[in-house]
């Protein structure tokens, strides 16, 4: 059986054994007490009795007294709570209290009858004379039992005490074995913290460099994590710019072929415009014949509007009409003899206009297909800047992508090396408290083998 379960099995009995002998004194504290009460409530019946005597005698009569005397006779024959008086066990003494109370009876009826006839004092001095012998019996009676129960009291408090000796004993006996082993306990103990604590010391000097460690490599790592995610940042700007560029270099590709469009367009027109212009010129001579035309008709008219006014001025009175008409015909001729000329005019003007139009529109032309030309070959530079922006944008894309995900890998190894970290400074704080731990104990195990 372990020493601590002995222990424990001793204190519980020592805690029973306790409480079974103050639970036992207590009863016969009880006990003493109440056989006391009998005591004196008999020497109280006895001195009661007298003295209800010299009342009567007297011719004083107290039945009150008579009913006090009646309730302790039967408490001490009963037993009354009230009164704290037992029920009679002790065979002498219930003999007693019997005798007693049958006396106490008959000598209520020579009172009774005292009373009546004062002649029966004799009788009652007499009768009350036997009731005292008996209950100085009864009181007698009463103390003998009493005392019995307090020698009985005693053998108990020896046996007590001979059990609490013998028990003490045993309880040195197991305290004795317990310190044998707990001096060899501790012994051990003392030695094993003292290996305990030199190899934790070592310990906690591993891990307090493994933390160094951890930490500079956490420190190198974060500033790789760092110039990668600069790196990652930078990729991406140029890729936007290239993007950017990408697109500009589209738009102005797509610009300079609007561009071009735009001058077929123009070329296109301005051969229309030539055409239209050489139409132009071309009805322009026909309108310069027929104004030639209309010149000599005009000229013809005014001389046959002459030759009219000669001929009328010869018929005489019958020809002023005639002549009136041909001189309105030649104004008429003249008149537009005048805007044919005008005509004339304002043709060779617009034949010149013409002319310098053409000139201008020929070399508008020329001018046109050379801007053409200029512009497919701009074209044809954007194209090629597109596919050197569009490679460019394409390896800056791929090495943002790649230095992101280096990065996002960096920020995984600090991840992982501050959780290492982390639980290397836990494994370090759980160490010294480890360390502190065994000192404690070294010093216990110190005091135990000074104090055991």
């Amino acid at each position: 059986m372990k020493i601590t379960t002995r222990l424990k099995l001793l204190i519980a009995g020592l805690a029973c054994f306790a409480v079974g002998t103050t639970a036992l004194a207590t009863i016969n504290s009880q006990k003493g007490k109440l056989d006391g009460s009998v005591v004196n409530k008999s020497g109280i019946v006895r001195g009661a009795t007298q003295r209800l005597i010299k009342l009567e005698t007297n011719g004083q009569s107290n039945d009150e007294l008579i009913k006090t005397l009646d309730q302790l006779i039967n408490g001490l024959i009963k037993g009354d709570e009230s009164l704290s008086l037992p029920k009679a066990t002790n065979p002498s003494y219930l003999t007693k209290i019997q005798e007693v109370e049958s006396a106490w009876q008959d000598l209520k009826r020579t009172i009774i009858r005292y009373r009546q006839n004062p002649s029966l004092k004799a009788q009652l001095i007499e009768d009350s004379e036997d009731f005292f012998e008996l209950t100085n019996d009864a009181v007698f009676a009463a103390e003998d039992f009493s005392a019995a129960n307090v020698q009985n009291l005693q053998y108990t408090q020896w046996t007590i005490l001979g059990f609490n000796l013998a028990v003490l004993g045993f309880v040195f006996w197991s305290i004795q074995q317990a310190t044998q082993v707990l001096q060899k306990s501790v012994t051990t103990v003392a030695d094993n913290s003292s290996e305990i604590a030199a190899t934790i010391g070592l310990q906690e000097k591993v891990f307090s460099e493994q933390t160094a460690s951890v930490n500079s490599t956490t420190s190198a790592i974060e500033g790789l994590g760092k110039s990668s995610l600069q790196a990652a940042q930078q990729a991406n700007s140029s890729a936007t710019g290239a993007r950017e560029a990408l697109n500009l270099s589209k738009t102005g590709s797509l610009a300079v072929e609007e561009t071009v469009q735009g001058i077929e367009t123009l070329r296109e027109k301005v051969g229309a415009i030539a055409e239209q212009i050489i139409q132009l010129s071309e009805q322009t001579d026909q309108i310069s014949i027929i104004s030639d035309l209309v010149a000599d008709v005009a000229s013809q008219t005014n001389m046959l509007a002459l030759n009219a006014a000669v001929e009328a001025a010869r018929a005489g009175e019958q020809g002023k009409g005639f002549g009136v008409v041909a001189s309105e015909i030649r104004k008429l001729a003249d008149q537009s003899r005048d805007s044919a000329g005008k005509i004339s005019l304002l043709i060779d003007t617009i034949q010149t206009s013409i002319n310098s139009t053409v000139m201008v529109t020929d070399e508008g032309s020329k001018t046109a297909k050379a801007g053409i030309e200029s512009a497919k070959g701009t074209m044809d530079v954007f194209n090629r800047i597109a596919e050197s922006i569009n490679q460019v944008y394409s390896n800056s894309e791929q090495i943002a992508q790649s230095a992101k995900k280096q990065a996002v890998e960096l920020q995984q190894a600090v991840s992982a090396m501050n959780a290492i970290n982390l639980g290397a400074k836990e494994t370090k704080t759980a160490v010294s408290q480890v360390q502190m731990s065994t000192e404690e104990l070294k010093q216990i195990a110190q005091q135990l083998q000074v104090s055991v």
